[in-house]
This record gives C-alpha cells, sequence and structure tokens, in this order.
C-alpha cells in the first residue's frame, strides 16, 4: 500500500482529531467502512452486520500465536485475523479480497506505508 505523502498527513491528522474527540461533525456522518476490534475482549474472529449508511465492516479479533510453516520449518507465530463484511451492492467479492490483501500487507510491513 503506497500512499501520498499529504494523504499521510491527513491521515495523522485525522487520527489525532479522532483520539482527542475533536472530529468535525461531516466526518461523524455518511461513513462508508466501520473498523471494529473485539480482540481486547477475547474474541478470536468478528463478523459484522453492516448498517447503512456504511457499505463495508472490517473486524479485528485478538492475536493469536499460531503454528506457521515457513521456509520449510514450523514455527509459532502471533497472528491476527482481520474479516470483511461487504455489501455486495456496492463491490464484489475480488475488490474486498484485494483490500484484505492491501490490509494485511500494510499490517505486516508498516515502514512502507510512508513510501
Amino acid at each position: 500500500m503506497h500512499l501520498r505523502p499529504a494523504a499521510i498527513q491527513d491521515l495523522a491528522d485525522l487520527t489525532k482529531r479522532c483520539r482527542t474527540g475533536s472530529l468535525r461533525s461531516s466526518e461523524l456522518s455518511d461513513a462508508t467502512i466501520t473498523v471494529t476490534n473485539l480482540g481486547d475482549q477475547g474474541a478470536s474472529q468478528v463478523f459484522g452486520v453492516i448498517y447503512p449508511p456504511q457499505v463495508a465492516l472490517v473486524g479485528f479479533g485478538r492475536v493469536i500465536e499460531r503454528p506457521w510453516a515457513q521456509n520449510g520449518e514450523v514455527r509459532t507465530l502471533p497472528t491476527l485475523t482481520a474479516t470483511l463484511s461487504a455489501d455486495h451492492r456496492v463491490s464484489d467479492g475480488h475488490r474486498g479480497a484485494l483490500f484484505l490483501l492491501e490490509l494485511s500487507d500494510a499490517l505486516q510491513h508498516p515502514e512502507e506505508l510512508d513510501r
């Protein structure tokens, strides 16, 4: 995932204002994607229900150590499950799968987001 420097700055500003509770009312309406994290509640997976005007929901569960085969060896690695619920009237499953791949790449390699 490659973001323009201006997009990174905009995202940092939006994140800061979200954390400090200073979002504008226009930024709290007509949302398109909801993000939820129930990992802190112990859920390993989240399957969300989409409420209009949202068109998708990305759900994150808790981090779990799982066996993982890599280069012919089996090790345990921390893994995180991200699920996507999407309104197929807006987009198809292929685009949703591509989104999850981009999200996975960004989470595994956050240092590349500013390139």
